[in-house]
Order: C-alpha cells, then structure tokens, then sequence
C-alpha cells in the first residue's frame, strides 16, 4: 500500500464512517474501480480508531460528564439516579447485540459478506428502510406528537438501537445508518438519533479496533501494507471524521436525510449494473 493510498483510503474512511451511506462499502468499493487490492476488514477496523478519536474529541465534554456521572452512581450505590449515568449504562446495554453478534458471526463478516453484490444489495435496503423511517417520523410530526431529545432516550430505545447497530456488521449496512434510522422509527429527532449513534458507536469500534490490531498484527504491518501507512490513513480518517461529524449533526438541524437515501439508491443500482457486466471484479 502507497501513502496515496493511505491518504484516499483515510479520507474515504473519515467522511462515510459518520454519514448513513456505509465505510465499509465505501472502503471496498472505492479501490475495486481504481484497480487496488482489497485493504481488508482488519484495516478498516483498525483506522476506525481514527474515527473513533474524532468522536472523542467532538464529544468530549458529553464523554466526560457520563463517565464520571457513571463513576458516581457506582460510588453512591445509585447506579441510574443521574440522566448522564442512566445514558452510560443505555450506551453499555445497547453495545452487547454487536458484540455478541460480531463474536459469532466474525468468519463471515470479514470474507464472504464482504462481497459487493452484498454491499450493492445491503445499500439499497437499507435506503429503502430508511426511507419509511423518515415518513414515520413525519407522520409523528403531522399527528403533533414531540420527538425525542437525548435525555428522552429510553433504555428500550436504546437497546433496539443496539440491535440497529449490530445490523450495520453486514458490510454496506452503515453503523451510523442503521443506528439512524431506528432512532426515527423510536421517535427521536434527526439529531438526536445522530448524536446518539456516536455515542453508542464508542465502546464496539474501540473494541473491534483494538481486537484486530492485535488479533491481525502480523498482516497489518507486513511489507504490503506496513505500519507508517496504516498510522497515516488512521490521522487522515481522524481529522476528516471529526469535520464530517459536524457536516452531519449540521445537515440533520435543517434537512432530511433524503439525500443520503438518493446516494445509497443510485449507487447500490450502479454497483449492481456493473457488477452484472463485469466490473469491478468481485
């Protein structure tokens, strides 16, 4: 892997990690038209730390005060009486669908559901699914019922997010995709449901990070890709995650997220057309 590579793939990684339109797609499809070899889902886990510190740093007073409003519950023998804490532990039960499920389900996701008939397919469904979310949330709106803020989340709501986000381990889904759209379908707001899937993305993409860089140290920093070029395209996603957060919570104050149900539509079509005649090669 070249440093051109690094910085493309980083770049590419920072700015679709956040918005619904899936980086792990993106990360495979991106260098299947360039004629690059697949950076594998070890890679892709690994620079998600990258993102992971865009959140940190985006988030970090919220970060903070639920850490030590949780150490406070935990001292006191009140483990919910705080909004912050109760948050915590929303975010800790909402993690284990995905960790249960990316243990079980590790073989598949990092070989054959990184095909990109799946991602083509995971793509449009997902635009579709999105879609009907949007209209329910309209609905709700049209029916003078209040959405959600964060201190609204429900320990329900969070753990149904939690499933959302252990969908999102079928490449093409879209952590912040799937997460997103059921915060619509449980009645939170656009930016709510945003800020809430970057909370609670927190804990799995720290522990997928860390687990594959150990697990696939010896592949990671081997000549093909080596060490300078994964720290590269880890800062790049970083500082690009960080600016497509803001892009985001932005964008979803004054709009809807059609936009992005447009992009995964036509490009999951696209995808699937080319595929069917041939290129990129799957």
């Amino acid at each position: 892997m070249t440093v051109l590579q690094a910085v493309v793939l980083g770049i590419v990684q920072g700015l679709t990690e956040f918005l619904p339109i899936s980086s792990t797609a993106h990360l495979r499809i991106v260098p299947a038209l360039v004629g690059w070899e697949d950076p594998g889902a070890a890679f892709t886990a690994v620079i998600q730390l990258g993102t992971l510190l865009a959140i940190l740093t985006f988030f970090w007073k919220d970060v903070l005060r639920i850490a030590l409003s949780l150490l406070r519950g935990l001292k006191s023998g009140k483990p919910f009486a705080e909004l912050d804490a109760r948050l915590g532990w929303m975010i800790v039960f909402g993690t284990v669908p995905i960790v249960v499920f990316g243990l079980v389900f590790k073989e598949a996701i990092s070989t054959g559901l990184r095909s990109l008939y799946v991602m083509a397919t995971s793509m449009i469904l997902l635009a579709l699914i999105l879609a009907l979310a949007e209209w329910a949330l309209k609905r709700r709106i049209r029916n003078g019922i209040a959405l959600k803020k964060l201190e609204g989340v429900t320990f329900k709501d969070a753990i149904l997010v939690g499933f959302a986000q252990a969908v999102a381990l079928i490449p093409g889904s879209s952590r912040s995709g799937t997460t997103i759209t059921c915060g619509l379908f449980v009645g939170l707001d656009r930016e709510t449901a945003a800020r809430f899937s970057f909370l609670l993305s927190l804990p799995s993409v720290l522990a997928a990070g860390i687990f594959e860089l150990i697990e696939e140290r010896e592949a990671l920093f081997s000549m093909d890709i080596g060490l300078s070029t994964v720290i590269i395209a880890t800062v790049v996603s970083g500082i690009v995650g960080y600016l497509s957060i803001k892009l985001l919570l932005d964008f979803l104050k004054k709009y809807t997220t059609y936009l992005f149900i447009y992009y995964r539509l036509v490009l999951g079509i696209i995808l699937l057309i080319m595929l069917y005649n041939g290129f990129p090669a799957n």
